[in-house]
Parts: C-alpha cells; sequence; structure tokens
C-alpha cells in the first residue's frame, strides 16, 4: 500500500536528476530485509506492479532469493526511481527520525514502520514519513496519508481477485 501510494502523489516522487528537478513518473520500493542466520539486515528492491497480486509475487520471490545474504546490497541494478522503506518490527512508536547524510540532497520520501498490534479489533501499525521540506509539505504528506486511508479502508476494491481478503 505504501508504493501504491507514492505513485498517487507527485511531490513523493519528486527529485533531482543531473541536477535538474524534476519527478520519476513511476517509483520502485527499496525496503530492507533480515537475515535471520547473522541478524544483519539488506536492502532489496522490487520493481513496483499496479496489479497487486503480481507485485506481491515479485516481493516475496525477491524476499526468498535475497533473505540469506550478508550484502548490504545484494540485488543487482537498483534503479534510481526507487523510494526506501525501512523497519523496526520489534518496536512499537510514535515518532521516528533518520538521519541522511550524504553529500547529495535526498529529495525522496523514506517510510519506516513498526510493530503491529491490536486494539479493539483493529490492526495498529506505526508509521514514520520523513519528507524532505525543499518538495513536501505537511499538505502533501497529509494528502497521503488520506489516501492511504483509503486504500485501507477499501482494499476489498483494489486487490486482485487472485489475492483474497481472509
Amino acid at each position: 500500500m505504501l508504493a501504491k501510494a507514492v505513485q498517487k502523489i507527485p511531490e513523493f516522487r519528486m527529485d533531482l536528476v543531473n541536477d535538474e528537478l524534476g519527478h520519476w513518473e513511476l517509483l520502485h520500493p527499496s525496503y530492507t530485509i533480515l537475515n535471520k542466520e547473522t541478524k544483519t539486515f539488506s536492502s532489496i528492491w522490487t520493481p513496483y506492479d499496479e496489479n497487486f497480486a503480481q507485485f506481491y509475487k515479485s516481493c516475496v520471490a525477491d524476499i526468498e532469493t535475497f533473505s540469506k545474504s550478508s550484502n548490504l546490497f545484494p540485488k543487482p541494478n537498483m534503479p534510481e526511481n526507487m523510494f526506501n522503506i525501512s523497519s523496526l518490527p520489534w518496536i512499537d512508536f510514535t515518532s521516528f527520525n533518520l538521519n541522511v547524510s550524504t553529500k547529495e540532497t535526498y529529495l525522496l520520501p523514506i517510510f519506516t514502520i513498526g510493530k503491529f498490534k491490536v486494539e479493539e479489533g483493529k490492526i495498529i501499525l506505526p508509521v514514520a514519513i520523513q519528507v524532505h521540506h525543499a518538495v513536501c509539505d505537511g499538505y502533501h504528506v497529509g494528502q497521503y496519508v488520506e489516501y492511504l486511508r483509503w486504500l485501507i479502508e477499501h482494499c476489498d476494491e483494489w486487490l486482485n481477485d487472485s489475492m483474497p481478503i481472509t
């Protein structure tokens, strides 16, 4: 859902390419996976596909392929047009800040998800959204959150029949 919602908000796809400001037509998610044996993580990416069943299948295949890697970036050919999703599935949080220190300006959003819990029959999942204020304001984050909520509340309308809701 995070990747689907990113495609909807142009300001979340703004980036510098060859020192020119523009926006990507499509962003692919890059996300962290844990090597259960070494307790280290790797960052992999999966091509975004609007067809959720196909996208999910590709994610599962990538995770299975690279989950035992000891490399930080085991999947080759990482595209420029990707955004980051990190996870802290061991902790619940109300806020999270990730400091990005690079020589280049990083404009794309960064998402961090935490440990889910069930309250009053609802699944609660903390999601921290970090954006660069040069291209996104609170208004754009609000648009993103509202669309993400819509996706959650109407998942039966956009999930493919091949991905039954259980």
